[in-house]
C-alpha cells in the first residue's frame, strides 16, 4: 500500500488590516513551515524561507536592514514594514496534499483555496493584488482565475508584457492584479529565458536574477 500523502497546511493566517491597499498573494511556504522544523536562518513569518527572495528584494528596495533568523524580532521587522506600507499578505492556498514532500506548486493535489473574494470584500481599501508568480498551473494567478470563474467573474488584460497586469471589477470596484516573477529559485530559469533579462545581462555581466526581480518589483511596491 502507498503511504498517506503529506497534508500541507498553511501555517499563517492572512496578514490583513483595514488600512491595507496592496495584497501579496502566493501559494504555500515550504513544508517545514507546516511541521515547525525551521532552519536557523528561516524567519517564522510569511515568505520567511531562507531560500526565498521576497524579503531580500524588499530589503534592498527599502533599505530595511532585516535580520534573517528565527526570532520574534525578525518576524516583527517584517510585520512593521507591511503595516507601515499598507501591504497585506494572503496566500491563496489553505491546504494541499503532497505525495512528495517539497515546495513545488505542481506537486500540490486536492488543493483547498482560501476565500480570497471574501477577504477582498472585507478589506475594501485593497486595490492591487501582487501575485508571487504567473498563470502557470497551480500558481497564484491560476488559482485566482479559478475562484473568479466559479463566480462568473474574469480578469481583463491591461498589459501582456511580463509582469502581466490585469484588472477585475468586483462589486463595482476596480482591482489591479500584477503577476510578478516568483521570488523563488525555481523561477530563475524562467527569468533567464526572458529577452529583457538577456539584454541587461549583456550590458552588465554581473547582473543576476535577483537584480532583475528588484528592478521589476520596484514599480509595484514603491509606486
Amino acid at each position: 500500500m502507498s503511504s498517506k500523502p503529506f497534508i500541507h497546511t498553511h501555517p499563517y493566517k492572512p496578514f490583513l488590516f483595514p488600512e491595507a491597499t496592496k495584497l501579496i498573494v502566493g501559494t504555500l511556504p515550504p513544508p517545514r513551515f507546516t511541521t515547525g522544523e525551521l532552519k536557523h536562518d528561516d524567519v517564522d513569518f510569511c515568505y520567511g524561507s531562507r531560500n526565498g527572495m521576497l524579503w531580500p528584494i524588499l530589503n534592498r528596495l527599502f533599505d530595511l536592514n532585516l535580520k534573517y533568523e528565527t526570532t520574534k524580532e525578525a518576524a516583527d521587522q517584517r510585520k512593521n514594514f507591511l503595516l507601515k506600507h499598507k501591504i497585506g499578505v494572503c496566500d491563496i492556498v489553505g491546504s494541499a496534499e503532497r505525495n512528495k514532500i517539497d515546495a513545488s506548486d505542481l506537486g500540490m493535489q486536492n488543493v483547498k483555496l482560501r476565500n480570497m473574494l471574501g477577504y477582498l470584500k472585507d478589506y475594501p481599501k485593497i486595490d492591487t493584488l501582487l501575485f508571487m508568480g504567473g498563470n502557470s498551473k497551480n500558481g497564484p494567478e491560476y488559482f485566482f482565475r479559478k475562484l473568479l470563474k466559479e463566480k462568473g467573474l474574469r480578469l481583463d488584460v491591461v498589459s501582456d508584457i511580463v509582469p502581466r497586469i490585469h484588472q477585475l471589477i468586483l462589486d463595482g470596484r476596480t482591482l489591479k492584479t500584477v503577476s510578478l516573477t516568483a521570488p523563488s529559485g525555481a523561477a530563475n530559469r524562467a527569468v533567464g529565458s526572458l529577452q529583457a533579462y538577456k539584454d541587461l545581462k549583456i550590458e552588465n555581466p554581473n547582473f543576476n536574477t535577483l537584480d532583475f526581480r528588484v528592478m521589476q518589483y520596484k514599480e509595484f511596491f514603491m509606486g
